[in-house]
């Protein structure tokens, strides 16, 4: 496939993607990046070279992973950066939910932000530890945001020269999923404890003007609201039913049916909203 930078992604040499079976990571066997898949072979190189891993995860239907692929991976000038300073590991998130939801975690920890594809995290090259990440950049700056190759060059730079700070901020990282995963109880009694530190997190994230939780690009998220249907339904009877997860709930609907995210032809709902209003949708709906 031709690309804007001149040159064609199939006339490169396969690279290790070539074995495996995922669709997806097989649309990148030809890029001039030399990918790895996610397996012992490659943290070993890691760990040798002394190199921090890039890891991209993605999935087929992706638009903004695709945009990614086209405007950096088939580029061959960025590819050359991206081989020199890291060992660069893909992830089709389909076939490996698991590391998509260990790093999507890490990444909202140390981001402060939400999410989403391609997601592109920068681990340590003896334990897999993320110290930075992001998800979509730019192949030029653009609205605030470095080129994708100046963010590289920068990372590795930090990798090289702030061990310290890095390993402060690994110790922070872990103690922050530790929090998010409590050991079970021993006695293994069950409260309700878990349940309602969701809801005030929900209360915390929620917008009062749009509805919806956090902000641009915003996802519907569909957890979210049945968490505050199921917590009012759950209080209805009491002597102090919880309204306001009602109201949480059924403004973020109203406000979701009554925007452009809602498809009033087809029906059903567009994956996420690029603005918080829920006007512009990303015109992508997904069957899970």
């Amino acid at each position: 496939m031709a690309n804007a930078h001149g040159g064609s992604s199939d006339n490169y040499p396969a690279n290790a993607l070539a074995q495996e079976t995922s669709p997806y990571l097989q649309q990148h066997a030809h890029n001039p990046v030399e990918w790895y898949p996610w397996d012992a072979r490659a943290l070993e190189i890691a760990r040798r070279t002394g190199k921090p891993i890039l890891l991209s995860i993605g999935y087929s239907a992706c638009h903004w992973c695709h945009v990614m692929a086209h405007e950096s991976f088939e580029d061959p000038a960025t590819a050359a950066v991206m081989n020199e300073l890291f060992v660069n590991i893909k992830v089709d998130r389909e076939e490996r939910p698991d590391l998509d939801r260990i790093y999507q975690l890490a990444h909202q920890l140390l981001t402060q932000r939400s999410g989403g594809w391609p997601l592109t995290m920068f681990l340590t090259h003896d334990d897999q530890r993320p110290f930075f990440g992001g998800t979509y950049f730019p192949d030029k700056p653009r609205q605030g945001m470095p080129s994708f190759v100046q963010m590289l060059t920068r990372v590795a730079q930090y990798y090289r020269e702030q061990a310290n700070e890095l390993r402060q901020q690994n110790v922070a990282l872990l103690a922050a999923f530790a929090n998010l995963n409590p050991p079970s109880l021993l006695d293994g009694t069950l409260t309700t404890q878990p349940l309602a530190a969701c809801r005030q997190q929900l209360a915390q994230q929620f917008d009062k003007e749009f509805g919806g939780f956090g902000g641009a690009p915003k996802f519907p998220q569909s957890g979210s609201i049945d968490r505050l249907l199921q917590h009012w339904y759950d209080t209805a009877t009491t002597p102090e039913p919880d309204l306001h997860a009602l109201y949480m709930a059924t403004l973020t609907l109203t406000r979701m049916a009554e925007g452009g995210v809602y498809d009033q032809i087809g029906g059903g709902f567009a994956r996420y909203s690029v603005g918080a209003d829920w006007m512009i949708p990303h015109f992508e709906k997904m069957l899970y």
